[in-house]
């Protein structure tokens, strides 16, 4: 995916509250490489483990899909008969761009691209379930019966797939957490001008939770098991099985 560089807040501004619009997916392959430690790995482990769980004639569900990273490394791996990728973002400038890498990737496993909220998705027949950072930037009053409907709509045997900017439970682990986070925006050429601006707009939108009450969430909706598979400072991904 080519995009142009993330300079978004590489000057002083009023900073208001981020929004996934057309400037920020103009940016976002980009962004996302030099704000995330391990995306690349996270994304194509997410395609390895779609290979290994999807089932003949189901669904898997990329919610919240941005560009279609996770959608598309999904139908690199996948080799299940009559299995569908179903590809959701409520940003038009997301998801209209996501279309167009999808329309431009040659894959055996097809896969659709809806603009809508993911909470008016019907969750069915599901053998894989993704929100590759996404439930971080829902309502937190609203992601127990999001995670419950997920849990609904997976088959037995089924996954969900959760990765999510985590929290630490004290506050000294937390500020250690996002110094090393910060390090590792310095290192990939944002200035302390950007790292500071982006933190400003995102603070008010990214609610971010501790390993502990997602893991609590996923137990209560009814999952028998959550695994924590990968964590780089406070970026973590967590599988979720249904049996």
């Amino acid at each position: 995916m080519q995009s142009s560089k993330d300079a978004i807040y590489s000057q002083p501004q009023q900073v208001s509250d981020f929004r996934f619009d057309d400037t920020v997916a103009e940016v976002f392959p980009d962004m996302i490489q030099r704000s995330v430690p391990g995306y690349n790995t996270i994304v194509d482990a997410i395609g390895q483990l779609a290979g290994r769980y999807a089932t003949n004639n189901s669904n898997i569900y990329d919610l919240g899909c941005s560009l279609g990273a996770v959608s598309l490394a999904a139908a690199k791996y996948v080799v299940a008969d009559n299995c569908s990728i179903i590809a959701i973002d409520n940003s038009e400038a997301m998801a209209q761009r996501c279309a167009r890498h999808v329309k431009a990737y040659k894959a055996n496993t097809p896969i659709k691209v809806i603009c809508d909220d993911l909470q008016n998705i019907d969750i069915e027949n599901a053998s894989i379930v993704v929100m590759n950072f996404t439930l971080q930037f829902i309502e937190p009053a609203l992601r127990d019966q999001i995670i419950q409907t997920i849990y609904d709509g997976l088959a037995p045997g089924g996954i969900f797939i959760l990765s999510e900017k985590l929290r630490h439970v004290s506050e000294q682990g937390n500020e250690l957490l996002i110094d090393l986070h910060h390090e590792f925006k310095r290192r990939n050429g944002y200035s302390e001008l950007e790292i500071s601006q982006k933190r400003e707009s995102i603070e008010n939108i990214l609610r971010a939770e501790t390993f502990e009450a997602h893991q609590t969430r996923l137990r209560n909706a009814g999952f028998d098991d959550v695994v924590l598979w990968f964590q780089c400072f406070n970026f973590a991904s967590i599988v979720a099985i249904k049996n």
